[in-house]
């Protein structure tokens, strides 16, 4: 058996290469991470969706919600299983690393960073946005805007993890209390007629009334059905930093889902009924659009366009939590340079936050084009789902004896739908936004070629995942032996 790596550093053990590279543990239950579930999704219930009507109409987003839904389900069902097998702070990277090698770990890995390093950047944008329709200090839209988002969340995760996940909790508590009060009040002017005002194209194939873009309308709209759910596997990355992993994990996914399908159902009958899907499809803000039907201002309004601001604070500040985990794990394995891996004496990975925080801020003051990045990282999820989900069916056809403290209902014919499910939405990606898909290409390209030259031949052997693979290879051997 061999396996690619060199040891940490000349003349230095491994153990003190991982002491240097350490998270501080048990710091969450599944209460604060099911709060995180939900923090990473919550901002797109307040906007962003509703672009996907312009796609598909409300029938053809009603449809590509509920398909996206289900690949999420079947997904997240599937890393409960896993996250409860591997319970480490590479999440999905650890898991295909085990089951597809380390191209497969590395991938996977990859696809993740693109999807948690382009979305706060997105969402900053989008802050800025609120912030000067809101009139909050006279400020506008801008960099200064863009670089207090990061300074000062990136400063809170600095401080500790026990303390960002409980800033995240209350924040998304604000932001979900808001969707239920909008939802109440927004039912209150419900007409179901409003529902399909879409201008039909009846040159579409399959167009009516409910699909006026016809059924190409629905794969068209995956992308932003994904926008009621996008992120929701970034619970697994808490491992390291969570009580008893093994059942808190799975108990922390499945309620985040719950949370998030219910609120999803309830803000998209809501908007569309209370205001028409024609009037907020192209809105920057349709829950606030939706209770302003005479365009004026209501107290009500005014609540939920701040509960926005807090909602997309909440997305905004547990995405750069998640990708700073992703980047740490990546890093202390080696498939990236390691000092991005070195910890504070607070145990928060420091560079694994400022250095993704500083391309996330140069991004966003050089484009300020939120909808182009998040297309870019919905494009890097996708290829992470298809491949997560088929670590779980490999696992499960190569290792059927492997100790699973929890197994995903229905097997490999569960993370089956999800993969099939997630190579549809990246073909969708290209329906939507050919520029985007083909900028987290080059991107992707770049790093493959960096791993195939550099890091697969300086793997960190001592690093958990690369060290539960090995275990796993040689059970193997001796097995054929």
């Amino acid at each position: 058996m061999t396996l690619e790596s060199t040891k940490p550093s000349a003349g230095q053990e491994a153990d003190d290469y991982l002491e240097r590279r350490t998270l501080q543990r048990g710091n969450a239950g599944w209460v604060l991470l099911t709060g995180l579930g939900v923090a990473y999704v919550v901002s797109g219930d307040f906007s962003g969706w509703n672009s996907g009507l312009a796609e598909g109409g409300f029938g053809g987003l009603g449809i590509a919600m509920a398909l996206m839904g289900v690949m999420y389900a079947c997904m997240v069902f599937s890393l409960a299983e896993l996250s409860s097998v591997l319970p480490t702070a590479g999440g999905g990277y650890g898991f295909a690393r085990r089951a597809l090698g380390p191209w497969g770990g590395f991938l996977t890995g990859t696809a993740i960073l693109i999807e948690y390093v382009l979305a706060p950047a997105a969402i900053s944008i989008f802050i800025g946005d609120y912030v000067e329709s809101l009139g909050l200090f006279g400020l506008t839209s801008g960099w200064p805007v863009y670089l207090a988002c990061f300074a000062i969340f990136i400063g809170i995760h600095l401080w500790g993890v026990g303390e960002a996940l409980r800033f995240s909790f209350v924040v998304t508590g604000i932001a979900v209390v808001a969707l239920i009060v909008f939802a109440a009040a927004a039912f209150t002017d419900f007409d179901a007629s409003k529902l399909n005002d879409v201008a039909v194209d009846h040159s579409a194939f399959g167009a009516n009334s409910w699909l006026p873009l016809g059924l190409l309308g629905i794969w068209a709209a995956f992308p932003f059905g994904m926008w009621f759910f996008l992120g929701v596997e970034g619970v697994p990355l808490a491992a390291e930093e969570t009580k008893d992993p093994a059942r808190t994990l799975p108990r922390a996914i499945r309620w985040s889902l719950c949370i998030l399908v219910v609120l999803a159902v309830v803000t998209f009958f809501a908007s569309a009924g209370a205001r028409g899907s024609a009037a907020i499809q192209s809105s920057g803000n349709p829950l606030v659009e939706a209770l302003q039907p005479d365009g004026k201002a209501t107290t009500l309004s005014r609540i939920i366009n701040y509960a926005g601001l807090a909602g997309l604070v909440a997305s905004f500040f547990s995405l750069i939590y998640a990708g700073s985990r992703q980047l740490f794990a990546l890093s202390r394995a080696g498939y990236l340079p390691r000092f991005l891996s070195l910890t504070s004496s607070r145990k928060a990975p420091y560079l694994g936050l400022l250095v993704p925080g500083a391309i996330g801020f140069g991004l966003a003051a050089a484009t300020g084009d939120g909808a182009r990045m998040l297309n870019v990282a919905v494009f890097g999820a996708t290829i992470s789902y298809a491949l997560m989900s088929l670590s779980h069916i490999v696992l499960r056809r190569r290792e059927p004896e492997l100790e699973r403290p929890y197994r995903t209902p229905g097997g490999v014919l569960t993370s089956s739908v999800a993969l099939v499910l997630a190579c549809a939405a990246l073909v969708a990606t290209f329906l939507v936004d050919v520029t985007a898909a083909l900028i987290a290409l080059g991107v992707y390209v770049v790093a493959i070629a960096y791993f195939g030259l550099y890091s697969r031949k300086h793997l960190v052997a001592s690093a958990p995942e690369e060290e539960f693979a090995a275990l796993a290879a040689a059970e193997a051997e001796l097995a054929r032996d």
